[in-house]
């Protein structure tokens, strides 16, 4: 049977986002890429659930997915991108006997660094314009532009926008299971598995900042720079996507190995 891999999207994106990375490798891996929860097909959380939102309930309605594509205790390779990338480490945690890799790119996790790192600081900062922004177009406005550049968002279709704005809610969620999340650097000094964290050349420092430290922690961590800016598996896809096979090829001959 082919290696289960599993895909987890960023924030106000799809699992269509890893679309090319499929279609390239199918015939090696056996690829599972889901929507979370408000994006793509997925529904938005439970009024009871968005109360008080956390990544414990991302990672728990990936688990509960993941029931209905692979065996009971069966093991898989473990992606993610962004928001994907945070919660696959939460993920990791929770199923850490079953995830044989883990592939981030710039994972979002600022709840990683100390509370008077500057890249947390200015994503706290970051965070509140969007949640105080008057309108759904002005916190989308502020969304997109800083994981871009500015005057990317009023640049975009209508129909892009219109639908960028409709997912904003979510975004504010998962702001707020970010910033809460209590796990830490020692947190993830206890995950002994192959583990992979990207960044772009021209990705933002806060995220980056996030990337190096969390490689560092992560005992089998490793840390790659790569072509692009934080959206680099959309962006720059096949250079990402390059990257993400040949570390998986190298984890799977090693366990072929072993």
């Amino acid at each position: 049977m082919k290696p289960a891999v599993v895909l987890l999207h960023s924030s106000l994106s799809s699992r269509n986002q890893w679309s090319a990375l499929m279609a390239a490798h199918s015939e090696q891996y056996r690829f599972i890429a889901l929507d979370l929860l408000g994006y793509g097909k997925s529904a938005f959380p439970t009024e009871s659930a968005a109360a008080g939102y956390t990544l414990a309930h991302e990672a728990d309605a990936v688990a509960a997915t993941l029931a209905s594509h692979l065996d009971a205790g069966e093991p898989f390779h473990l992606v993610g991108h962004s928001y994907g990338g945070a919660t696959a480490l939460r993920l990791a945690r929770q199923l850490r006997e079953r995830v044989l890799s883990l592939t981030v790119f710039e994972p979002v996790a600022f709840h990683l660094l100390q509370r008077n790192d500057a890249a947390r600081m200015e994503i706290e900062a970051f965070a509140g314009s969007i949640a105080a922004a008057e309108r759904e177009e002005d916190a989308t406005r502020i969304f997109i532009d800083y994981w871009n550049r500015p005057g990317v968002f009023d640049a975009l279709p209508d129909i892009q926008r219109q639908r960028f704005m409709s997912q904003i809610a979510k975004v504010k969620l998962d702001f707020i299971a970010l910033l809460g999340e209590p796990a830490t650097l020692d947190d993830a000094a206890q995950l002994g598995l192959p583990a992979l964290v990207m960044a772009g050349r021209k990705g933002p420092s806060s995220t980056r900042r996030v990337a190096e430290q969390l490689a560092a922690a992560l005992p089998n961590g490793s840390f790659m720079e790569t072509a692009g800016g934080h959206m680099g598996p959309i962006t720059d896809a096949e250079a990402v996507n390059e990257a993400i096979i040949g570390f998986l090829s190298a984890c799977t001959a090693d366990q072929f190995a072993g």
